[in-house]
């Protein structure tokens, strides 16, 4: 029998972790639950452990399920199914290191989700569970087509997600740039002009003087505090109560947070349709579905309110308690619950969702643009003062001059 390294938590959101003999993943899970633990991610202990790190992009994902998916109906086994996906030319060898690792595992008599748990985090646990699912009922082909689809929209959703912040970027490092060369390289030339002459420059004009003599002359002050800025990110990132801050600023921030609040519905509607339709009980389908969400502030909530759903509460009646989810979520999944097609109103729901985050991040985008320019704007016309100004004074001076 296998042993399993786990990582669970329990009904009150506290993290566990240990190891457990189980015959298959399934029975690892029902064990756990048995003793009021929700499995978060497991391998198998002493397998081949993690042979990459790096996880598998949606596409990827979306790509590998529906190949694997298409030759397993087909009657191709599995094992072959993966062999024959590995050796094509032009593979990535990041993605056919994987696919050696699964491939691997799949030949020491594993089953694909104990080959997947063996991986590491290369394969997210929802693909894991649902793989388990499709082992359990004999509908391996069809779980593993619904889940190319899964990911799909999933990679879908997020490019619209990386298209309403792309462009905020570019004009960001644009702006940036612009300052730069204007402040260090263009406005020093003006400036030692109008010291030498010694004019008398007018306020915005000596604020820009101040900035290019900051820029170019303190950079010893400025630069450690950028490296000092974005390192301090990078450690209060890492920090789960300054995660958590954040993860809740998001979805109660003012134009941004009805967006975000849309996305994660979204999200959350689709994973745990995808589950609950492949058969997985409800309050695992609550668990693995809050881990994928992508907002700690909504992933507590929704674990908090599991036990409630144990203890005989309607799904609806415990979504609707969550911050951070759009208030239609709980209605439509009532009519599901009232009608007995909860999956059904769970992926019609997801599907009504995303159509709205892709119209609002297009109003997002439609808001920044005009700011962005603004700012910029702005900033070019306040050089244009700061800059033409003192040139009028100075042409002045020189014409009084030629007249006396």
């Amino acid at each position: 029998m296998p042993v399993y390294s786990y990582n669970a938590v329990t009904l009150d959101g506290k993290k566990k972790s240990g190891t457990l003999e189980a015959d298959n993943p399934q029975k690892l899970a029902e064990r756990l639950r048995d003793m009021d633990l929700y499995v978060s991610d497991f391998k198998v202990k002493g397998g081949s452990k993690t042979l990459t790190k790096s996880k598998l992009k949606a596409t990827d994902l979306s790509d590998m399920c529906r190949q694997i998916g298409t030759m397993v109906g087909s009657g191709v086994v599995i094992a072959r199914a993966v062999d024959i996906i590995r050796s094509r030319q032009g593979i990535n060898p990041k993605i056919k290191e994987i696919y050696d690792g699964l491939y691997n595992s799949l030949r020491q008599g594993m089953s694909l989700s104990e080959a997947m748990a063996d991986q590491g985090n290369t394969f997210p646990k929802m693909l894991i569970n649902m793989i388990i699912a499709g082992e359990s009922s004999g509908t391996m082909d069809q779980t593993l087509m619904r889940m190319a689809e899964h990911y799909d929209k999933e990679e879908r959703l997020n490019s619209q997600i990386k298209s309403a912040t792309t462009y905020p970027k570019i004009l960001i490092v644009i702006i940036v740039a612009v300052i730069i060369i204007l402040f260090a390289v263009v406005l020093p030339t003006f400036f030692e002009t109008y010291k030498e002459m010694d004019m008398e420059l007018p306020t915005v004009t000596k604020i820009m003087v101040g900035l290019s003599d900051f820029i170019t002359k303190k950079w010893y002050i400025y630069i450690p505090v950028v490296v000092a800025i974005f390192f301090g990110w990078r450690i209060a990132n890492a920090n789960p109560d300054f995660v958590l801050w954040k993860d809740t600023t998001k979805v109660h921030l003012p134009k941004i947070g009805p967006l975000m609040r849309i996305i994660y519905t979204a999200r959350f509607a689709r994973t745990i349709a995808s589950l609950y339709a492949s058969g997985i009980p409800l309050v695992d389908c609550l668990t693995i579905a809050a881990g994928t969400v992508g907002n700690t502030y909504i992933e507590k909530q929704v674990v908090e309110c599991i036990k409630d759903v144990k203890g005989g509460a309607a799904v609806s009646e415990v979504i609707r308690t969550i911050d951070g989810f759009d208030s239609k979520l709980s209605a439509t999944i009532l009519i599901g619950e009232e009608t007995g097609k909860l999956d059904e109103m769970l992926l019609s729901t997801a599907d009504q969702f995303e159509y709205e985050s892709e119209q609002a991040t297009g109003r997002l985008t439609a808001l920044i643009e005009p700011v962005m320019l603004v700012v910029m704007a702005g900033l070019v016309g306040s050089v244009l003062i700061g800059v033409i100004v003192p040139m009028y004074g100075m042409y002045e001076g020189i014409d009084a001059n030629a007249g006396v």
